[in-house]
């Protein structure tokens, strides 16, 4: 067990011999989407399973003596493969179960731990060649990314000794022992990286402006207030590995010469909440963390500050606003928070997946990081794949990744509203969330990166993608989005405040078939004034999925408007029941189901609908095997 008077590098080589002593290891899934699919029931059933069978187990290798071929039982936060949980993962064996259940404990404990035989039908399988998938290294999408935030996703996120175990807290000694702050930021400046977190900021230059500010007090902010629909990722790193963003903003307090930082990390995230506290409170135990830190006389604490959930606190000056106990409203710039931030003293602002990726670069020099992804978007980032892909997740891949490379091998194809796989399926992807734009079928070979997307009007921002099938309605995209940012809106400035709501009714006139000839144009001259106009991001950036669908998908705009009708079928005050004379089976089971007798038809050939008698309640969409069934 690591302790103040243990040196981190003697820390690793106990940890790791523990480890290497351990017969098995089980390491159950616990991040938020494993638990709330019932993880933590596994993890019991399993402990219980071994100690029928009269195994030795062990449950926290910090504190407790590895018994004589014991099983290390151990939680781990998010793998990644959401899709596919809960995941329970056997090592050395190299082992991925899928979709576990409670119920499997026993077999796995029989057939696996005690008899050595892999159970097929709880690996992957792959919906394309129903090919099984032994573990992690063989399965794409694993196999197609290349993790450095994400690396270390299967350690125990309350085990201070495992991450040291893992390297960690190695940069952090590097640069308090070894660097100044002017050759910290140089090594930053060097490798290239730029804010995760949506700007693209170059984080070198951010750090060697705050340092250049004289005074006294100054101070290291992590922004965990991730709120785009859609994306986790942060959330996810805070949860898995809370040690990494703490090792992240040790090494921006020596850059910029900080004595004190704040998590800001929202307060629905309660388990990111729980695991950040009890890391810092575990690398204040041993002395990483507080006054004197590796001898070097520097004093660095942290504090973890919850947010109340507003969008728009994403923002940081809206985000200083908040921590210092005022409404989160952001303020015009400059001055710069490098320049006058947090209680009016120099202060560096990044987001949790920046910071997790700075103990790397330092670890591993400026050169290794920027052999990865392009000249101008160095390195990786992850993206919260999501939406009508076969395999949804959280996925790391070096800039410059196409995006068919993401969609079709890594997320194994894009899914109908029944879940067959076709390459016709697609149609779009939202990228950045309710900040970013959509990219189509004619971008599927656009490499992924901060310069390529802005090319075609769109941005990384936090990292979702949102994958769309053809059965995806583009202005109802728009309005989702819209209707999110005009809520989230602080209302201080008149163009956020008054034009999202405008947008907001002209997209509801749009999906309502109440809009004439007008209300494109309109809609469109909206967009590009509060564009303009807005104080901060989220109102400059909020018309993006408007200007961007009204860019790639006018014609289906246009047709809500001038033929009121629902190309995809989803906006229920302009869809035309109809079933597809060409899809339908006659398998009556449609009729079957209508409360209302308004389908009618012989067995074996295509049914028809009565437009007059149907109530619209969607029981025969919903019965349908075929996709027959449109305009409910």
């Amino acid at each position: 067990m690591c302790n103040k008077t243990i040196d981190i590098s003697v820390c690793a080589k106990d940890y790791k011999a523990k480890l290497d002593s351990v017969k098995k290891r089980i390491i159950i899934c616990a991040g938020t989407g494993c638990v709330a699919n019932g993880s933590l029931a596994v993890k019991d059933a399993i402990l219980a399973e071994l100690e029928r069978h009269g195994l030795n187990v062990n449950l926290d290798l910090e504190k407790e003596e590895v018994k004589k071929d014991s099983h290390y039982v151990s939680k781990s936060g998010c793998q990644g493969f959401c899709q596919m949980g809960p995941l329970l993962r056997i090592e050395p064996d190299g082992i991925l179960y899928t979709k576990v259940k409670a119920s499997d404990a026993a077999e796995i404990v029989n057939e696996t731990i005690i008899g050595g035989n892999v159970i097929e039908r709880l690996l992957y399988q792959s919906p394309i060649d129903g090919r099984h998938y032994r573990g992690d290294h063989d399965i794409p999408f694993y196999k197609r990314q290349h993790r450095i935030v994400l690396a270390n996703c299967t350690i125990e996120p309350a085990s201070i000794s495992e991450y040291i175990a893992k390297q960690g807290y190695a940069a952090a000694k590097k640069a308090f022992t070894e660097m100044t702050p002017e050759e910290v930021c140089k090594v930053m400046e060097d490798s290239g990286l730029r804010g995760r977190g949506g700007g693209g900021f170059p984080t070198g230059r951010k750090w060697r402006l705050t340092l250049a500010s004289k005074n006294a007090v100054k101070y290291v902010i992590c922004n965990g207030d991730e709120g785009d629909p859609g994306a986790f990722m942060d959330r996810s790193v805070m949860e898995g590995n809370p040690h990494t963003v703490i090792e992240g903003m040790m090494i921006a307090a020596r850059a910029i010469e900080a004595t004190e930082g704040y998590v800001y990390v929202r307060a629905e995230y309660p388990l990111a909440v729980e695991r950040m506290l009890a890391a810092v409170k575990d690398a204040e135990r041993v002395g990483i963390l507080g006054d004197n830190i590796f001898g070097t006389g520097k004093s660095f604490r942290i504090h973890i500050m919850e947010g109340a959930g507003a969008f728009v606190c994403g923002e940081e000056t809206a985000l200083i606003a908040s921590i210092e106990g005022k409404r989160g409203m952001p303020m015009p710039k400059p001055p710069f928070p490098a320049q006058s931030g947090l209680w009016g003293k120099p202060t560096v602002i990044n987001n949790v997946e920046t910071l997790a990726t700075v103990a790397y670069i330092i670890r591993e020099g400026a050169a290794k990081f920027r052999e990865l992804g392009t000249p101008t978007s160095p390195g990786t980032k992850t993206f919260a794949l999501t939406g009508h892909v076969a395999n949804t997740g959280l996925i790391e891949v070096p800039f410059g990744t196409t995006l068919g490379e993401i969609v079709n091998e890594i997320g194994g194809g894009v899914t109908d509203d029944h879940g067959r796989i076709s390459p016709d399926n697609f149609k779009s992807v939202q990228i950045g969330g309710p900040s970013g734009g959509c990219l189509t079928k004619d971008m599927i070979n656009l490499p992924l990166d901060f310069d390529s997307l802005k090319s075609v009007g769109a941005m990384v921002g936090s990292g979702g993608l949102v994958v769309m099938n053809q059965q995806t309605c583009m202005p109802a995209v728009a309005k989702f989005f819209m209707r999110f940012t005009q809520n989230e809106s602080c209302g201080k400035c008149v163009p956020c405040r008054e034009g999202t709501k405008q947008m907001l009714a002209l997209l509801d006139d749009i999906t309502k078939g109440n809009a004439d000839e007008n209300t494109l144009a309109l809609l469109e001259e909206t967009a590009k004034a509060v564009q303009m106009g807005s104080l901060c991001g989220l109102g400059k950036t909020a018309p993006n999925p408007i200007l961007s669908t009204l860019r790639h998908f006018r014609e289906e705009y246009e047709t809500h408007v001038r033929n009121k009708r629902c190309p995809a079928g989803q906006c229920k005050a302009l869809a035309v029941p109809e079933i597809l004379a060409d899809k339908c089976r006659g398998c009556t089971v449609c009729a079957k189901k209508c409360p209302v007798g308004a389908i009618s038809g012989a067995l074996k050939q295509p049914h028809k609908i009565d437009v007059d008698k149907c109530i619209r309640c969607g029981a025969c969409k919903t019965a349908c095997k075929f996709g027959a069934v449109t305009g409910l």
